[in-house]
């Protein structure tokens, strides 16, 4: 961990040394997703509610996922860009380190602009919150804390899954965008509104489900009966990361290096 916050602020110092072009950059990472919030609010204006789901209670589903995919893009964004480093045949010299290759893509880039998108989501979930009428407890507070961390787990196994498949197609496929920026996209509204197929893979193939829909189902007393496993249900944001783990290692022995 000491190297990863090495990491850290080495490339936090090299961004900020064009501080003009960082806090435009951020402004417009919080400006983005403002105007995808706004159109929710309209179309709220309009049909007052969704499923069910008010506009304060689905303002709380798009406040989670944004904060999730946020942090994930910010440390989590060496994977996305992955495919570089296999074209100029700089993985070479990740596998000479004596460091474990995920450390190294991790800490290979950071986009702390992405604190502007983060900023926007923290201020859409304490307007949601001042919304809504909940009696928030202890498990409350610590489940919606959950459901923001596993939701990093999940994108960040996404984009090593993506970075994995550079090991045989070179660039990356622009097709994964789908499970990436189309999962948030998708996982900002509750998942009562989609086919029932569309649900299930996004619970139990690509879980964002169980980090968004069933714990705030939990956090809002949507719920029937036992609440314990809506709460628990973001962990499967930590189990979807073990197979990702194991899909890179398979990757990595698959490389094969550039000579150089």
């Amino acid at each position: 961990m000491k190297l990863y916050w090495k990491y850290i602020l080495i490339l936090f110092r090299s961004q900020m040394q064009y501080r003009a072009s960082f806090w435009l950059l951020t402004l417009g990472q919080c400006l983005t997703p403002l105007s995808v919030f706004a159109g929710l609010y309209f179309l709220f204006e309009r049909f007052g509610q969704i499923s069910g789901w008010s506009f304060a209670e689905v303002a709380l589903c798009f406040a989670v996922i944004h904060m999730a995919f946020a942090i994930s893009e910010c440390f989590g964004r060496g994977f996305d860009l992955f495919s570089s480093l296999v074209v100029s045949g700089d993985f070479d010299r990740v596998l000479v380190r004596p460091r474990g290759t995920i450390l190294q893509v991790l800490g290979s880039k950071f986009e702390f602009t992405r604190a502007g998108r983060l900023l926007q989501s923290l201020l859409v979930l304490v307007f949601a919150i001042s919304r809504l009428s909940v009696e928030w407890t202890l498990l409350k507070g610590l489940t919606l804390f959950l459901t923001i961390g596993c939701g990093v787990f999940i994108f960040t196994g996404i984009f090593m899954l993506v970075a994995t498949l550079c090991f045989w197609t070179i660039q990356g496929l622009e097709v994964a965008n789908i499970l990436t920026d189309g999962g948030r996209e998708m996982a900002q509204y509750p998942l009562s509104i989609y086919h029932k197929w569309v649900a299930r893979f996004f619970t139990f193939v690509i879980p964002f489900g169980c980090i968004n829909y069933l714990p705030l189902m939990y956090i809002l007393d949507k719920t029937e009966g036992n609440g314990i496993l809506y709460m628990l249900a973001p962990v499967a944001g930590i189990v979807f990361i073990l197979p990702c783990l194991l899909v890179w290692n398979i990757g990595v022995r698959h490389y094969r290096s550039t000579g150089s």
